[in-house]
């Protein structure tokens, strides 16, 4: 490594830490236990799906609106960054014949050719790792706890961090090594091959990850008898998902956001939901976001979203196939690269795949950001909970833009914007209040002068819910 490298990259941490340290002031923003509907979106006669989104909207002071936004757009700009940063590692990797050196202790340890590629394949992980720790650990543990987000020490996120490596050098060497197998055996049309590849790899991490991968960060346990598990699982089955059971997971001690998923399929399809849902939000705002989550499900989103973006890859794949074989020919002398086949270009391959993406993110972004919009609709015709998705999609709102402009959701959101789901949750109650329980009652209105709390906590209607460790 250049002796100017740790410089730059500790004073990039320094910079970066800084800049953390700017971000971080009292105005993080919670909203309160139970379902709150504003007095401007309370239904009524005249009630109006606009004025009534506007009404959420205003629920955010101007500062709490700075902040998310600022939360957002950083992360934005951390795209940008991270891109040009691991432009840099790749750069590192190849200068000197590093990378070139690393394929050459490979071939002296064993002869065997898939083993030499899953050796280098795993040591590359490794480096690559450890030259991005500085951009890893100001990204996702600085940042997020001066926004208060997050709630590790370092000892356990970093933990983390190293069993996510262990999991991913596993994963990662095992792909790279048939991919080079590929394009060893199919000289001109390897990306063809590993695009089908790709999609048999993704729907087996899809089958293992909730049995093998997620419960290596988080402890999941059945969620006890009450009325959330009895409202999840009358959805579940009513929508035709094979579960005979709901498990909740511990991630309160990781980060305060909210989150589900319903993961798996082939008998290992599991519905979960964390404990922060199950303590900081109402039966109603439950009941919506996993009728979003089994929407998921029931739309084969996995299987798309593995088929759409396999597609994607074996564009980037082609590009790589006809760019990389010319810019290694050019350089084979200065970084000691072979051809296609040897796994010292990797750093290059990875370069040019990553300059693919980062200008493909608009169109990735779009891709997730339908289905995310897919599973809102179903997630309100099957819960019938309008406010409870509202105030969950408000919930969001720390870390979550509310309203960006037209281009700018094109380009950097792969969800809905706060503000898009609340209006679609306001025009679908417009649209259906006869079928939504008790309007009658649930939709009374409150005094002008204050909210109605119309639903108490989760776990303060389901004692047996588990308490926040």
């Amino acid at each position: 490594m250049p002796r100017a490298a740790p410089t730059l990259i500790f004073a990039t941490l320094a910079l970066l830490l800084c800049s953390a340290a700017f971000a971080a002031d009292d105005v993080k923003h919670d909203f309160p236990p139970g379902l709150v509907i504003p007095p401007g979106a309370q239904w009524g006669a005249d009630f109006d799906a606009t004025a009534a989104t506007d009404a959420y909207m205003n629920m955010l002071s101007p500062q709490q609106r700075a902040r998310s936004d600022a939360y957002f757009d950083g992360g934005c700009w951390l795209q940008l960054w991270g891109y040009l940063y691991s432009l840099g590692v790749a750069w590192l990797l190849l200068a000197r014949h590093r990378s070139a050196s690393l394929r050459n202790w490979c071939e002296r340890v064993t002869r065997r050719r898939w083993l030499q590629s899953f050796l280098y394949a795993a040591a590359y992980i490794v480096l690559v790792f450890v030259l991005t720790l500085p951009m890893t650990i100001y990204a996702d543990f600085f940042r997020e706890h001066a926004y208060g987000l997050a709630n590790q020490t370092f000892g356990p996120w970093f933990a983390e961090q190293l069993t996510g490596l262990a999991v991913t050098v596993v994963a990662g060497a095992l792909f790279l090594t048939a991919a080079y197998a590929f394009v060893a055996r199919f000289i001109n049309n390897w990306w063809l091959w590993l695009s089908a590849f790709t999609v048999a790899f993704l729907m087996l991490i899809m089958l293992v990850a909730p049995i093998w991968v997620l419960p290596l960060f988080n402890d999941f346990k059945p969620l006890a008898d009450g009325p959330v598990k009895s409202a999840v699982l009358a959805m579940a089955h009513g929508d035709g998902v094979p579960a005979d059971n709901v498990y909740w997971f511990d991630q309160s001690k990781q980060t305060d956001r909210v989150s589900a998923n319903v993961s798996g399929f082939l008998g290992t399809t599991r519905v979960s939901l964390n404990d922060n849902l199950l303590n900081k939000t109402s039966l109603p705002e439950i009941k919506a976001v996993m009728g979003h989550e089994l929407g998921h499900y029931v739309l084969n989103h996995s299987l798309r979203g593995a088929i759409y973006y396999s597609l994607i890859f074996a564009v980037g794949y082609a590009l790589i196939h006809w760019s990389a074989g010319a810019l290694i020919i050019r350089w084979r002398e200065r970084f000691g690269l072979r051809d296609l086949a040897d796994p010292a270009a990797l750093p290059l391959v990875v370069a040019l795949f990553s300059t693919y993406l980062f200008l493909a993110t608009p169109f990735t972004n779009s891709i997730t950001r339908g289905a995310e919009h897919e599973a809102d609709i179903f997630g309100l015709n099957t819960a019938r909970e309008p406010y409870g998705f509202a105030y969950a999609a408000m919930r969001l709102s720390s870390y979550r833009k509310l309203q960006p402009g037209p281009i700018e959701e094109f380009v950097f959101f792969d969800h809905p914007s706060g503000y898009r789901r609340v209006y679609d949750s306001m025009r679908w109650l417009k649209e259906n209040a006869a079928v939504v329980e008790h309007p009658g009652a649930a939709m009374a209105p409150a005094t002008p002068a204050a909210p109605a709390i119309l639903a108490a906590p989760a776990a303060a209607a389901a004692p047996a819910a588990p308490a926040a460790r």
